[in-house]
């Protein structure tokens, strides 16, 4: 099996993670611990449960891992919100940021769909 870092939503996932560490720089330092920690944990937390749940020995595990994956999206997503809500982000970036979101979430949910789809085919 080919290692779960590497499908394109793990790359996708890391590099808007890579983003979003970036971004938070320069947000108001009184955020340093506030909203930039929590950022950058949802974002990193994508790729983490992706990786976590690859190790899990049933398809039903990894499955909750996906969707664990795709709430801490969702969660960045209205961060990210937030954060333009808050004058810390620009609206374009934001909305490019918001855009990978969405499209890491729609690549989790065909890879939940693969993983079910295979665990139907094996009964």
């Amino acid at each position: 099996m080919t290692d779960i870092l590497d499908l394109d939503v793990c790359k996708l996932a890391h590099r808007l993670t890579l983003r979003i560490y970036e971004t938070t720089r320069r947000f108001p330092e009184d955020e340093k611990f506030g909203m930039s920690a929590q950022m950058r944990r949802s974002a990193a937390s994508i790729n983490m449960n992706l990786a976590e749940g690859s190790a899990r020995r049933s398809k039903k595990d990894f499955s909750h891992f996906i969707t664990m994956a795709e709430g801490s999206c969702r969660e960045l997503r209205y961060q990210l919100i937030l954060a333009k809500d808050l004058k810390y982000l620009a609206e374009a970036l934001h909305s490019e940021l918001s855009s990978d979101c969405v499209r890491i979430q729609m690549m989790l949910n065909r890879l939940r769909s693969s993983q079910k789809q295979k665990s139907d085919d094996r009964r």
